[in-house]
């Protein structure tokens, strides 16, 4: 069973993304949180598996909750109607796992839940064309392979068969499937290598691991 952390300001929202999560047998909603800084309070009290996180909300915002989510190493999934450039940014920065808009269907909310928590990453189609537009426009003026490169240099062979994984999609378990490892091994593995890159989220390690050409 997914435990999942629901944090908007809007009760009304909150209720709607409860009644969603519920059409589904494995996920369940362990709480609701009204803004940031509950939503980190409450976290630490019921160590969800995902929490699914709106970006404005009053006292502590999304943004700056998943960042102390991240660094309690549990998975937030972003889950707004804002899909502006600086709030994907920030969000990813953070470490988020997943951008999605509320606008999505119901099947993709409960997709992402899912993914996110076997360690995947996702992004709402709008979102991920805004990425892509950005990464090429970037690219354009600089050498990624080339900075690809120098971020990889101190990983050991294994890292970088990790690293290649991340680049492919892959969740923790099905890394420790490719590698004939644990899955705890896996995930160790896995911080290690986004630790080493300075990577925030392994959607930014996927990226570095496309332009390094490891994947």
């Amino acid at each position: 069973m997914i435990r999942v952390l629901i944090a908007d300001d809007h009760a009304a929202v909150r209720a709607g993304v409860r009644a969603v999560l519920e059409m589904s047998d494995d996920v369940e909603v362990v709480g609701e949180a009204a803004d940031g800084r509950i939503a980190v309070s409450q976290a630490r009290a019921l160590e969800p598996d995902v929490v699914l996180m709106d970006v404005r909300m009053p006292h502590v915002d999304g943004i700056a909750a998943t960042e102390e989510l991240t660094q309690l190493q549990i998975p937030v999934l972003v889950l707004t109607t804002f899909a502006v450039d600086d709030y994907v940014d920030g969000a990813l920065a953070a470490g988020a796992a997943g951008y999605l808009l509320k606008t999505a269907e119901a099947d993709d909310i409960i997709d992402g839940v899912r993914r996110v928590a076997a360690g995947e990453g996702v992004l709402s189609p709008e979102v991920t064309r805004r990425v892509l537009e950005r990464a090429r426009s970037a690219s354009s003026r600089q050498d990624p392979a080339a900075d690809a490169a120098a971020q990889i240099e101190h990983l050991t062979p294994r890292e970088r068969e990790v690293l290649g994984a991340l680049g492919q999609g892959l969740s923790n378990a099905q890394i420790a499937t490719t590698l004939f490892v644990s899955e705890p091994t896996a995930k160790s593995h896995v911080s290690n290598v986004l630790s080493k890159l300075g990577a925030p989220s392994r959607m930014r390690a996927a990226v570095i691991a496309r332009d390094a050409g490891l994947a």
